[in-house]
Order: C-alpha cells, then structure tokens, then sequence
C-alpha cells in the first residue's frame, strides 16, 4: 500500500471509529484525549479498585464488616463443586457502571481494561492460578448471544488469557438450553432455573484438567456452581471460578 493510500485507510479507520465510539468518557463526560482511550478515560478507570475485607475462602462472598476469612453459611450446608472463586469487587460505582456499558451497551473495547483490572486483583493469589490448565468462558445460549452480539464472558477469557499466557478453552461447555435471565429471581429460583441447562461437549478435552471459569458478575453463584458441577460430572480434575464483581 502507497503512503497517500495508507494515509486515506487511516483516515477512514478514524471516521469509522468516531462513528462507532463516542469521543468523550461515557462517564464524566471529558473528551477522550489520551492515545488508547476507548469510551472510558484513563481518569474513571482509575477509579477501579479491588474490595478489601473478609470473604468466604470457598465461594468468595464478601463479609460485613471486619474480622478473618471464614466460611458461609451456604458453603458449610453444601459446598459447590468448584474449589475457590474469587471476585474483583463490589457491583456498584464504577466497576457496575463499566461493566453495564460493556454488557449492555456493546462497548466491547472495554472488555480490555477490566480484564487487566482482573489481573491485578488476582495475580497474587496462588490457589487460584497454581496449576491451572485453562481458562473457560461461562457459555451464552447461540439465541441470547445472537441478540446481544457477543458473549463478554468469553471477551474477557481472552483477553485475560493473553495477560496470564494461559489458553482459553472454548465449545466444550455450552449451554444448551435458552432458559430466562437470571435478573429477577430468588435464590431458589435462579437455582431451579439453571439447572441441567448447561453442557459438556468434547468431554475429553476437560477430563483430568483444572479450568478456570470466567464470568462477569455473580449473583447468587447458581450459575457458577451449575457449571462447575456438569464440568466435574464430565471429568474435570478441578474447577475454579473469577468474576469481575458480585452483587
């Protein structure tokens, strides 16, 4: 390609980019001046921080208050079939708002820097990442992610995966049945509406592995526990789980 016509094709891809994202932070309203500033600035992304305090050493639930680790009531009735989850954070502030634009407003470049605040968060945490073989995006429906366009779960997988050099295991869990969202309901319900819906494919691919489930936001866990459950049930030596925030 000549110099004037690499010129042009820049100048398009620029066009093209102020077309498709906005050209001030979506949140504070500044310009976005920095070079790789994509539809959040520099100065909100900042703002992202991990929670602090107590949790559940199994499940990963946030504790009021202060005090030592300790374990759930739920984990002590009935532990999941993952190991260890871990979340970066609290669902509020920043971290919801990010997380609803890449979710729901289909800011995909965001996908970048959450993943890198993930990293953060949890590269010193060696019972999440010690010996892990993959890392393994919670499925979307083929319908629910023709609607949405993408599954953020799996931008995430990716991305993180690239920070951590670790390969992102893709079409061996899916979910087979379109059940309705999980925004809404109960606990009970939210158990009952995910079950026997997601699937293990390629069953030898997971067999004698240890995955690491990626997800955005965790509720209740249901899910989570869901596909760690099928996973195990398939083979799976051991299965952990990262959310960016619980809610």
């Amino acid at each position: 390609m000549t110099g004037p016509l690499r010129a042009r094709a820049a100048s398009l891809a620029k066009l093209v980019e102020l077309l498709v994202y906005p050209s001030f932070c979506r949140l504070c309203a500044e310009p976005l001046d920095e070079p790789g500033e994509r539809v959040v600035c520099r100065v909100c992304l900042a703002k992202l921080s991990p929670r602090g305090g107590p949790s559940c050493p199994h499940c990963g639930r946030f504790h009021e208050g202060e005090g030592e680790d300790h374990l759930c009531s739920r984990c002590l009735e009935r532990a999941p079939a993952f190991s260890i989850h871990r979340s970066c954070g609290a669902y509020g502030g920043t971290l919801k708002d990010i997380i609803l634009l890449f979710k729901y407003r289909k800011y995909a470049p965001l996908c970048r820097p959450l993943a890198g605040f993930a990293e953060r968060c949890l590269a010193s945490d060696p019972k999440l990442w010690a010996g892990a073989d993959f890392l393994m995006p919670v499925p979307l429906h083929p319908a629910r992610k023709r609607e949405r366009g993408f599954n953020q779960s799996r931008l995430l997988a990716r991305n993180l995966g690239r920070l951590r050099g670790m390969t992102v295991l893709e079409g061996c869990l899916v979910k087979a049945k379109n059940v309705p969202p999980q925004a809404g309901l109960h606990a009970a319900e939210r158990e009952a509406n995910v079950k026997k819906a997601y699937a293990v494919r390629r069953r030898q691919k997971v067999r004698g592995k240890t995955l690491i489930l990626v997800d955005d936001v965790t509720t209740t866990g249901a899910t989570l526990r869901e596909c760690a459950r099928v996973l195990v049930e398939a083979g799976a030596r051991e299965v952990r789980a990262i959310t960016l925030a619980q809610a």
